[in-house]
């Protein structure tokens, strides 16, 4: 009596789905991952200012945790708490982002000079090496640049009706946003009461799943957050003391590269490497000086601040990371970028948590 190839599969797909759904937990939290998936894709685009205001109060109420843990007051601690707030983001609006949007705009229009410096150093190649490159191979570059850089500055002038917009969009996020965190903070209990009443009785998985992400989370998101402050100080000071033209904007630029590893370190080289050139060349001191200043806060950056503020946090592989940039990053742009490193925390603290039959070495990748 032979067997079908129908009877002898179907053992096979069964094993699977209780390796993977061993339970119905299981299945009420991938039901629960996948709605707010599609939820969140569909509606990011309108209810921006609610996610924003959600995660801002998510990483405030740990402090306010922190001061009820002294005795003071819940309602107590969340003033507190939002005072701090709200003086941290007026210093950024009237203070840090002034001088960051002076210097960016004194770059800016330092850009036309610089692209001519650039230019008459390029012209000089063919008499240096006339065996390797042509003075006709130079003009069709420098046209291919102008072109592009036209291209640019015509995108620049067609997206000024849409900055209006963006400025308006601005105004009403400043508005919106503390004003929603300031609720979530005060009525967190009220709020998270009102969502477990559409979540199962049996949910001992989905609270462990959760506990796990808090952890890994809370680590990674205020261990981000002191190494940009970190960053962004030092960055500041040696670029002022060394003199440096647009300190601050660069600085600004080196704290907020550490949010996207590897590509943000990647892309703040340039700017720093340019800068300085023009403004002392290759061959003064200075140059080397600002070069050195550079090397050892990158270096400090990954020997000493990584290791010291993600001890406790999990390690992602650096193909995870870059792999979660490209994948939420299409999906949701900037912000998808912006949150790339949390959103894969969070798939890890799953994949972690998720039950299963024996060891998965999925997580070894992760």
């Amino acid at each position: 009596m032979t067997t079908s190839p129908e009877s002898s599969s179907w053992p096979f797909i069964s094993a699977s789905f209780r390796r993977f759904l061993p339970n119905p937990q299981a299945i009420t939290l991938a039901v629960i991952l996948l709605f707010a998936s599609f939820f969140i894709y569909l509606l990011i685009g309108l209810l921006m200012p609610v996610f924003v205001s959600i995660v801002l109060a998510y990483l405030l109420n740990g402090l306010v945790e922190k001061a009820e843990k002294k005795r003071i007051p819940h309602l107590v601690a969340v003033y507190i708490v939002f005072s701090g707030f709200l003086t941290c983001l007026g210093f950024a609006l009237f203070v840090l982002m002034p001088m960051v949007s002076e210097q960016a705009v004194q770059l800016v229009q330092h850009i036309p000079s610089i692209v001519r410096s650039v230019q008459s150093q390029i012209m000089h190649l063919p008499q240096k090496y006339p065996q390797i490159i042509t003075e006709t191979r130079i003009k069709d570059l420098m046209f291919s640049i102008q072109g592009e850089l036209l291209k640019y500055w015509q995108a620049v002038i067609s997206g000024s009706a849409a900055s209006v917009i963006g400025l308006v969009s601005a105004m009403i996020y400043l508005f919106l946003v503390p004003f929603m965190v300031f609720f979530f903070l005060k009525d967190k209990g009220i709020i998270v009461t009102w969502f477990l009443q559409f979540i199962p009785r049996e949910r001992h998985l989905t609270v462990r799943v959760w506990k796990e992400i808090d952890i890994q989370l809370g680590n990674y998101v205020r261990g981000k957050l002191i190494e940009v402050l970190i960053l962004w100080f030092v960055s500041y000071i040696a670029y002022s003391v060394l003199d440096l033209n647009y300190a601050m904007l660069l600085a600004v630029l080196m704290g907020l590269s550490v949010i996207i590893p590897y590509v943000g370190a990647t892309l703040v080289t340039f700017p720093v490497i340019a800068v300085a050139y023009m403004q002392w060349g290759l061959s003064q001191d200075e140059f080397m000086y600002v070069m050195i200043a550079y090397s050892i806060i990158q270096a400090a950056d990954g020997v000493v601040l990584v290791p010291l503020l993600f001890s406790e946090a999990v390690n992602l592989h650096p193909v995870a990371i870059i792999v979660a940039i490209l994948f939420f990053g299409g999906l949701w742009g900037f912000w998808g970028v912006f949150f790339a490193i949390p959103l894969a925390t969070v798939v890890k603290s799953v994949i972690t948590a998720w039950p299963r039959e024996g060891n998965n070495t999925l997580n070894s990748v992760f």
